[in-house]
């Protein structure tokens, strides 16, 4: 199947026309909430009848992401059409790109759901990024490792997500046994309950980089070509879920500049309208290496929404309208920390003391599962290490 840019071409869209959103998730709510304070009317479709983003839109189309017909209804109903997350139907995005104004288009969204075509596309893009190798097979497996050395990481090439699909392999490791259990398993876990049967989707096997610090980039491009650049964040990750965002990051100026001209570059290669978000690893010797691409909004930029003129959110939402794009400075230091399910009872035990520089977004989610993401708090701060201290002695996490 062709993979096609929207066919229509660039144009501005005004205040009280229609978004139309794919995907009703926390990304989408969050766009949706700066969406309509500018004006906007918002359409959504999720299977999900009460989905976070159904709870502020003006329309909800209920249906599976695979139904084309429901795809075309939301076309119909949106003056523009973004998506919120990776996962969607390639079929649907391709038919929206021929019926609707997808600035986006479907080409970024075919490479970033692919492990592989990502790897590619970075590599074109002139990035650097960590030593890979394609495996299709046993042999193959046991070759990459051979080539690369362990320990290194097996990953899906599709539908992996916070750490799911993803294997540390080390010299002990039986790598036949390995490969006969994924195989049996035949599915890759996937966003909301979506999978992917094993032999539609090979691996990657990547060198483990002894990394630094992980650090992350949420840029942002408009169809007229115009670019701003967020304050880079430096991210801890707990259990492969990202657990806080230290902004700004705590790196030398010269490699938060240098974080931000490669994320720079990846979207002004990629031709990318709308924010991307640019997932990297700092490692002991400086080296800056990319790891992830994700084509929307990001959890490491919620910072955005206390912390910066311009959240990624209503910036995505100018990008996408063909705007002018706003200002990103950054007005104070900010550590935001992501409440998961478990996290939930005490955040709503504990918020009638909180200090007022605690800033609490909750998504509307029904059921608190453990480690599911129920929502995120930033804490403006005058000092980095003071914000740090009160997250800690919080009890909350």
């Amino acid at each position: 199947m062709a993979i096609l840019e929207s066919s229509k071409p660039a144009k501005t869209v005004h205040p009280g026309q229609t978004i139309g959103i794919l995907g009703g998730g926390q990304l989408g709510r969050m766009m949706a909430l700066e969406a309509k304070a500018m004006g906007y009317r918002i359409a959504v479709l999720d299977p999900q009848p009460d989905c976070p983003c159904a709870q502020v839109a003006d329309t909800h189309i209920v249906a599976p992401y695979t139904d084309v017909s429901a795809a075309e209804e939301l076309g119909r109903q949106s003056d523009v059409v973004t998506y919120e997350f990776e996962n969607v139907d390639a079929n649907v995005t391709a038919r929206l790109c021929e019926c609707s104004y997808v600035p986006q288009g479907a080409s970024l969204l075919h490479t970033t759901q692919h492990r592989v075509r990502e790897k590619r596309a970075l590599q074109a893009a002139g990035v650097p990024i960590a030593d890979y190798r394609e495996v299709t097979t046993l042999q193959g497996l046991r070759q990459a490792a051979k080539e690369l050395g362990l320990p290194a990481v097996l990953k899906t090439s599709a539908g992996g997500y916070d750490g799911k699909g993803q294997w540390r392999l080390t010299a002990e490791d039986d790598l036949g046994l390995l490969w006969s259990s994924i195989a049996a398993a035949q599915t890759i876990p996937g966003r909301h309950g979506t999978t992917k049967r094993v032999e539609e989707a090979p691996f990657i096997m990547e060198r483990l980089i002894p990394f630094e610090r992980e650090l992350s980039v949420m840029v942002a491009r408009s169809p007229r070509g115009e670019m701003t650049v967020f304050p880079v964040a430096e991210n801890i990750h707990v259990h492969h879920i990202l657990h806080m965002s230290i902004v700004p990051a705590r790196v030398d100026a010269e490699t938060a500049r240098r974080a931000q001209e490669i994320a720079k570059q990846i979207a002004e290669s990629l031709c990318v309208v709308g924010v991307l978000g640019v997932e990297m690893f700092l490692t002991r010797d400086g080296q800056i290496l990319v790891n992830e691409l994700a084509p929307r909004p990001h959890n490491s930029g919620h910072y955005t929404q206390n912390a910066c003129s311009t959240s990624q959110f209503e910036q995505h939402v100018r990008a996408i309208c063909n705007l002018p794009l706003g200002d990103v400075k950054l007005w104070s230091p900010v550590v935001m920390v992501n409440v998961l399910g478990q996290h939930l009872p005490s955040v709503l035990t504990h918020l009638k003391h909180w200090p007022a520089h605690w800033k609490l977004h909750l998504y509307g989610k029904a059921e608190a599962k453990r480690n599911r993401k129920m929502g995120h708090v930033n804490v403006l701060c005058d000092d980095l290490e003071d914000g740090l201290e009160q997250i800690k002695y919080a009890g909350i996490w």
